[in-house]
Parts: structure tokens; sequence; C-alpha cells
């Protein structure tokens, strides 16, 4: 299909009217304005108008996400508890999958009984096993469970 001046796209000729693209309607482009017939002044004016909304819009949108942010915060934890554990006290820690003492589904999911050894900042706990011998690695709580014996 030739294309004019106007460049008329395949969109014309079927629904009778050029797509208009969303972003043009909230900030009008060279080409609506065209068809709307404005004069420079007021194009430069609608313009510089629309450039100014473009920021307030923008604040608006990042308050609205800060804001939604904190509401999923505040209703994550809600329902987080707080495991404590003291120095001494006897735990088993969950095997996960990833891991070489995962053995299949039909396996123990804990293994242990460990020592704790030392409680970090953050739900981090050190364990040691029955023998003294202690892990390189901090655990996180949640990757616990206290033993009972």
């Amino acid at each position: 299909m030739a294309r004019t001046s106007t460049e008329v796209t395949p969109y014309l000729p079927v629904y009778g009217t050029e797509a208009v693209i969303p972003g043009e309607v909230e900030i009008p482009s060279l080409r609506i304005i065209q068809k709307a017939e404005l004069d420079n002044v007021e194009w430069v004016r609608a313009r510089y108008e629309q450039l100014a909304l473009i920021d307030e819009k923008r604040m608006v949108a990042i308050c609205h996400g800060q804001i939604y942010r904190q509401r999923m915060i505040r209703a994550f934890n809600k329902r987080v508890r707080t495991r404590l554990f003291q120095i001494g006290q006897m735990v088993l820690k969950r095997i996960f999958l990833h891991q070489d003492e995962y053995k299949g589904k039909f396996s123990p999911n804990w293994q242990g009984p460990y020592v704790v050894r030392k409680v970090l900042s953050g739900g981090a706990v050190v364990l040691a096993e029955m023998d003294g011998q202690e892990w390189p690695k901090p655990i996180n709580s949640d990757a616990i469970n206290r033993y009972y014996a």
C-alpha cells in the first residue's frame, strides 16, 4: 500500500481511523496535535502542561508503590512468628531437597539432635554436633525445630 504524507497505515482502510497508542492519548504526539489543528502557541502550551503533569503522575505512582509495599510488609509481618533459641538448647535441623543428606521422599525430613552454640541477630543460630564439633555456617532459625528429649 502506498503511503501518503499523512502516513496511512493498514489500520485506516479497515477501521476508518488511524490507530492511536495509549501513550499518545495521555501525552499527545505531533500527529494527534495536527489532527486537532492547534496552532503553535496552543500546542506549546498544551505540551508544556502535559510535560508538567508527567512529574506529578510519576510522583503519585511512586507514592502508591511505597504505600503498597508498606501494606505488604505489614501483612507479612503479622504472620511471622519469632523463634527464640537459647545457647545449649537441643534442636533438630531440617533436611532440604538440595542437600547431600536428602535421600528421597520416604526418608526423614529432620536430622539431629544438635546443640545451639551461638544465637546471632536476625534469627540465625550456630549449631554444634553432640560431640562439640561446631558447624561452619550459621543456620536460619526457620530451618530448625526444638528437640524434646
